[in-house]
């Protein structure tokens, strides 16, 4: 094993070496591909802050390492931007919603996303952010839940979240798709390296004189990947595990969470009724292919319980 040190917690030699090896490679890849960022510091940081201090805080970080590399592989898309690979879809979509899901408003046929532009108020406004605010921290908060409920049930969540994610991803490679508002500024002219926008979550901002939103979408791998929507993906992912650990009365909540955030996606125009419907699948499949190979691979079955046993 090595020799061991404490810092908090013992560790090996060994493992300490793995740990920094890591982390500088980390570094080195992420300035090579996308350069510095201040948040590549403060994941490094805190990774190794959560190894070193204790036994339960490194079995933590160690269990959430799935959620880390989700994040580094969504970062490192801005490397490769999916319309280098296909054709961005604008107004073919455009014209699909508007013919599936059209509203005749004052005589003209117009998307939801326009509708909710002119008929939108504060209120909607206010509660549309609150809901669109929950995106990442009720499914982490749901995920710390099930780490300290039930390990197993923590890594059926937390790989059946990464797949769901990673079939998104192929997706966006597959059909890249611009959002409403993207249409609302820049018409179905294809602009390549567009910046993220905040589109109707601006008024979020704007009455709370904060760049809440601004701040989260200057940060966007990549503004032509609307269809699915993973943002409607997630709160599915977490109504199914929450079902199925018999939750209660939290199913209420992350009920209400999941329509606040469909009806947002498409009230702010960052997502189509199809792109929802889209990332509603996208979960649903990915779910279904997750049970599949729990039950049918014994290698993916093995590897989570020897996964487990490391974070117990």
């Amino acid at each position: 094993m090595g020799t061991a040190f404490s810092i908090g917690v013992k560790t090996t030699i060994r493992q300490g070496l793995v740990v920094f090896a890591i982390s500088v490679a980390y570094l080195l890849i992420s300035y090579w591909l996308v350069g510095f960022k201040t948040d590549q510091l403060f994941l490094i940081g805190l990774f190794n802050l959560l190894f070193y201090l204790s036994p339960v805080t490194r079995k933590f970080i160690l269990g959430f390492s799935i959620f880390i590399v989700y994040w580094i592989i969504f970062d490192y898309m801005k490397a490769f931007p999916n319309y280098n690979y296909n054709t961005v879809h604008i107004a073919d979509l455009y014209n699909f919603e508007k013919h599936l899901f059209g509203i005749n408003y004052n005589g003209k046929l117009i998307t939801p996303n326009e509708y909710w532009r002119l008929n939108g108020n504060t209120f909607l406004d206010i509660m549309g952010g609150i809901f669109y605010l929950c995106w990442i921290p009720v499914p982490l908060a749901f995920a710390a839940y099930l780490f300290f409920k039930d390990s197993e049930q923590f890594l059926h969540f937390s790989f059946t979240f990464v797949l769901v994610n990673f079939l998104g991803f192929i997706i966006y490679y597959l059909y890249p798709a611009a959002p409403p508002w993207y249409v609302e500024y820049h018409g179905f002219t294809f602009i390549p390296g567009t910046h993220g926008n905040t589109a109707g979550l601006v008024k979020f901002d704007q009455y709370f004189n904060a760049g809440i939103f601004k701040s989260i979408y200057s940060k966007g791998s990549n503004v032509f990947a609307a269809m699915p929507s993973l943002h409607s993906s997630y709160p599915v992912i977490v109504l199914y595990y929450s079902f199925k650990n018999r939750m209660g009365f939290a199913n209420i909540f992350f009920v209400i969470v999941m329509l606040g955030i469909w009806f947002t996606a498409v009230y702010a125009s960052h997502h189509y009724i199809a792109d929802v419907i889209a990332g509603i699948i996208c979960a649903i499949t990915g779910i279904i292919i997750f049970n599949i190979l729990l039950k049918r691979v014994t290698f993916f079955g093995a590897f989570l319980k020897r996964y487990q046993k490391s974070i117990q």
